[in-house]
């Protein structure tokens, strides 16, 4: 069975490969964000494309059944002025023929005297006046089937790049399709990457959540535990030069009585107080010594605390000690590291022989454990 320090150990190791591996995976969520983006753009770009395409196909459309209808009424003109011609030509043709009989039969009857020469010559006037209209006639006829041959050639060639056009854009538009299909396809691909990441970056932020949890108790259970050790104190204080600060000496210091330390700094008291100091089970009457060089300015029976004595090191620092049997020094003598300042026992109603130590920084108490070196 793994105890809880290996547990805690392997644990933060699982907790730092999850972390790990969240961070690796929000760098692809990143990178994915930004290739969705630029598939989105390429699909709004392409889908752009399509619709300024299909706006100018309409155009050509609307501009083709235009041109139909001119063709088709240029077809009709055509084929009226074409059947106009004919039946010109058909008249004049009989008029010719009119006008042939008709010199023919003058002649004879020129030959003969039977007719007037004088009528005959306003007859040949009438029909050769007659002749020449409807010879204009067909001239401006021929004209206009000219023209309308022409403008039919003219919208037979516009309706023929129409087409060419229409051909071309049809083209784009399929490849603009094609396009528009595969940038969906990427972006649906994407986006549904992306989603996929997302779950899986909440699915491992919950067990994250749930390995800090187990963190937090294993390291609950450590404190515990370990404030549960029993610790032995065996190393007294030592002489120190006098012109020491008091602060060079944390982590130097040792504790005033040779014991063991059975309750510490933070720990619940009672009710809703706790402790402000050190408790180190000691026995009656052994010696008490000061931690540091200073002064006393406090050596006085104290309510909770029983026989208590303040010392003031430099730099605003105070040591204290309480439950004493015996105060030895009075207040306004000056100690040196290491001095019998006091003797062990449980005054101020403590049930159990011991010592009170605490450790003050401007008049706030703070854990002397950090300060402490425990021999």
């Amino acid at each position: 069975m793994l105890c809880a320090p290996a547990i805690a150990s392997e644990t933060q190791e699982k907790l730092e490969t999850l972390q790990q591996r969240i961070k690796s995976i929000r760098i692809e969520l990143a990178a994915q964000e930004e290739t969705k983006q630029a598939a989105a753009d390429a699909l709004q770009e392409t889908e752009q494309s399509i619709s300024t395409i299909g706006r100018k196909l309409a155009e050509l459309k609307s501009k083709q059944r235009k041109l139909d209808q001119e063709s088709q009424q240029l077809t009709t003109e055509y084929h009226q002025a074409k059947n106009d011609l004919t039946v010109q030509q058909n008249q004049l043709n009989a008029l010719f023929y009119q006008q042939y009989i008709r010199n023919e039969r003058n002649n004879l009857m020129a030959l003969f005297n039977l007719q007037n020469p004088s009528q005959a010559m306003r007859d040949m006037y009438y029909l050769r006046q007659l002749a020449q209209a409807r010879s204009d006639r067909m001239s401006t006829i021929q004209h206009s089937l000219n023209r309308l041959r022409m403008l039919a050639e003219a919208i037979h060639k516009q309706k023929t790049a129409i087409n060419r056009t229409q051909e071309e854009y049809a083209a784009q538009n399929k490849k603009l399709t094609q396009a528009k299909l595969q940038h969906k396809t990427i972006l649906d691909q994407v986006s549904h990457k992306i989603q996929q990441q997302h779950n899986q970056i909440s699915l491992m932020m919950q067990d994250e959540k749930r390995i800090i949890r187990l963190l937090s108790k294993l390291n609950e259970a450590l404190k515990q535990e370990k404030n549960n050790e029993i610790v032995y104190n065996s190393q007294l204080p030592i002489p120190v030069d006098k012109n020491t600060d008091f602060i060079s000496l944390k982590g130097q210091l040792n504790l005033p009585v040779r014991g063991q330390l059975t309750n510490r700094f933070g720990h619940p008291r009672t009710g809703k107080l706790t402790w402000k100091g050190l408790f180190i089970s000691a026995s009656s009457g052994s010696d008490v010594k000061a931690i540091a060089n200073g002064r006393v300015v406090f050596s006085d029976w104290l309510r909770g605390f029983g026989n208590l004595m303040i010392i003031e090191h430099n730099q605003e620092y105070m040591s204290l000690y309480g439950n004493n049997e015996a105060l030895l020094k009075q207040a306004g003598d000056s100690v040196n590291s290491g001095d019998t300042i006091a003797t062990v026992g449980n005054s101020g109603g403590n049930p159990d022989s011991g010592l009170y130590f605490e450790l003050r920084h401007n008049g706030k108490a703070f854990d002397p454990l950090s300060w402490i070196k425990i021999e």
